[in-house]
């Protein structure tokens, strides 16, 4: 019987998950009068098209990458149609540094990354706003069950939003405005600790995130890394780098490491997209099911699903494997 997901995802598919119901996005949701934009900002709303009650909601943070349409409201479908299609509202915003906008950041705000996050905050404050769009299906968005996402340079704005700070080398200034209404938050492929250990080119890349400080982050995360994620133009170091969230952070945390992932993560910006080094349906799955059940599990206490998935994950020690703390 056909269940709705690929037949390439194997063994991936013993991680429990709910059956999966229909799904309904709504593009372009405009909000005109966000703070210090240059244009409006433009969500994706990607919803179940049944609900039983107020929907929890996932920010999701798109990267910077090198394609055309990924990094925007238009990627990361692999993620956002699962979740959705899982009981989650999954908000994605065209961030100001998107190519698909090709805006110059201004000196100091450097892809744009303060602003990122507070697109993020200038979303929460409209959700009543961004809930007229869901007329049509009739849903609500629940506001006090939130959760952020983000990839690569969608890490750090996750980052930020669950408690990071940043202490910019170039004037000493210091960045750190957590976001208390968000509860977790899935870290994919996030930017590591700067100073020393970037490279060269890195710390001209990354002059802004050259003080990122993990130990004021807080809030409960997943943070999620490929064992094959290697840097080399922007660190010295191996791709344990982008595992820096979940080593230098306080609990709780959970760290999932795919195995044989690299910076695409089997595939979470775009289906069959160009940049994804890692293609894998299987590799996809992990993560996907993986993030969903943490996230869930954290905004519902008392909820099993993250529990069951990391006992599954136990028989796919070949696919990645789960750490955790709490302090």
């Amino acid at each position: 019987m056909h269940t709705g997901y690929h037949t390439r995802i194997g063994s991936a598919a013993i991680v429990p998950t709910p059956p999966s119901k229909p799904i309904i996005s709504f593009s372009p949701v405009v909000l005109p009068d966000a703070p210090n934009r240059p244009v409006p900002l433009e969500l994706r709303v990607t919803v179940p098209s049944t609900a039983s009650g107020p929907l929890p909601v996932i920010l999701l943070s798109h990267g910077h990458g090198p394609s055309n349409w990924l990094s925007s409201l238009e990627g990361y479908a692999p993620l956002a149609e699962f979740w959705a299609a899982h009981g989650f509202a999954v908000i994605q915003p065209t961030h100001l540094s998107s190519a698909f906008l090709g805006l110059p950041s201004p000196s100091g705000e450097e892809l744009f990354y303060k602003q990122r996050a507070a697109d993020m905050v200038h979303i929460l404050d409209s959700l009543h706003t961004i809930e007229t769009s869901l007329i049509v299906v009739g849903h609500k968005l629940d506001s006090t069950r939130v959760a952020v996402a983000g990839h690569s340079l969608g890490a750090w704005t996750a980052c930020m939003l669950l408690g990071a700070s940043n202490t910019d080398p170039r004037d000493s200034s210091v960045h750190h405005n957590p976001e208390p209404r968000i509860k977790a938050g899935v870290v994919l492929a996030g930017i590591g600790a700067g100073g020393a250990d970037l490279s060269e080119f890195g710390r001209t890349t990354l002059a802004p995130f050259y003080g990122g400080n993990f130990t004021t982050m807080t809030a409960p995360a997943l943070v999620v890394y490929g064992d094959e994620d290697v840097a080399p133009h922007l660190t010295i170091r191996g791709a344990d780098w982008h595992a820096d969230s979940y080593t230098l952070a306080p609990g709780p945390k959970a760290l999932l490491t795919i195995k044989g992932g690299k910076h695409g993560l089997g595939g979470v910006s775009g289906w069959d997209a160009k940049e994804t080094e890692d293609e894998s349906p299987e590799r996809l799955a992990v993560v996907q099911r993986m993030t969903w059940a943490y996230l869930w599990s954290r905004l519902y206490e008392g909820d099993k699903a993250w529990e069951e998935a990391c006992k599954a994950m136990e028989q796919l020690d070949r696919l990645g494997g789960v750490q955790a703390k709490e302090e």
